[in-house]
């Protein structure tokens, strides 16, 4: 029930992020937010809503950007926490450059195995999490993506499309699926080349086409 996990983990975990944002916020501006802490809490949270009265097992990965503040010279300037832990990715853009600010790396017990929170994995946030914090300016555009778009499309391939895409509509909703379009086109293509295949051969699999 990998669908399951990623559900509850995602509800949990924003729920202790809306928590903590609320308690900063009348604390104190320069209050930090903790995403690790609060995917932990998540995870524990998660782990007693599948194990009674009914066990369901599942795994996933976590990704997640938390848009906070850090305070500049003049005013208050945009600061992201990404947290990551697994082989899901967290890009972000600056298309006034067309420049990749930063990505998440990819987590991996071995190939094709990925560190993940759940039944019979010995990962978890507070052991295995990584938490990024990075400027951005407005106009940055975010990604949080799925091994399902990594997996088959490069990082130029990914920027170009977001590129593209935002040049002739503005709806990041259209953008969005025009990224996943083009990564389902891989992934059905049994002879296409992917960051995926690229991977196996260097492990010395044989293996062609997107994933």
């Amino acid at each position: 029930m990998m669908g399951l996990w990623s559900r509850l983990i995602l509800h949990f975990w924003a729920l202790a992020a809306e928590r903590d944002a609320s308690v900063s916020s009348s604390v104190s501006a320069s209050a930090e937010p903790d995403p690790i802490a609060h995917l932990q809490s998540a995870y524990e949270q998660t782990l007693e809503a599948t194990t009674a009265p009914t066990e369901w097992k599942g795994t996933t990965t976590a990704c997640g950007a938390f848009l906070h503040h850090i305070k500049g010279v003049e005013d208050l300037e945009p600061l992201l926490y990404i947290t990551n832990l697994g082989d899901s990715q967290v890009m972000v853009l600056r298309p006034q450059t067309q420049e990749i600010v930063f990505k998440t790396t990819e987590q991996w017990h071995w190939f094709d195995c990925p560190r993940q929170l759940g039944t019979n994995s010995p990962d978890t946030p507070k052991a295995n999490a990584i938490m990024d914090k990075v400027n951005i300016k407005e106009g940055d555009v975010v990604l949080a993506m799925s091994d399902g778009v990594v997996d088959n499309l490069w990082e130029h391939e990914v920027s170009q499309n977001i590129y593209d895409s935002m040049h002739s509509q503005t709806n990041m909703l259209h953008v969005a699926k025009e990224l996943v379009k083009a990564a389902r086109k891989i992934a059905e293509d049994p002879y296409a080349e992917s960051p995926f295949m690229e991977r196996a051969i260097e492990e010395g699999l044989a293996m062609e086409g997107g994933r």
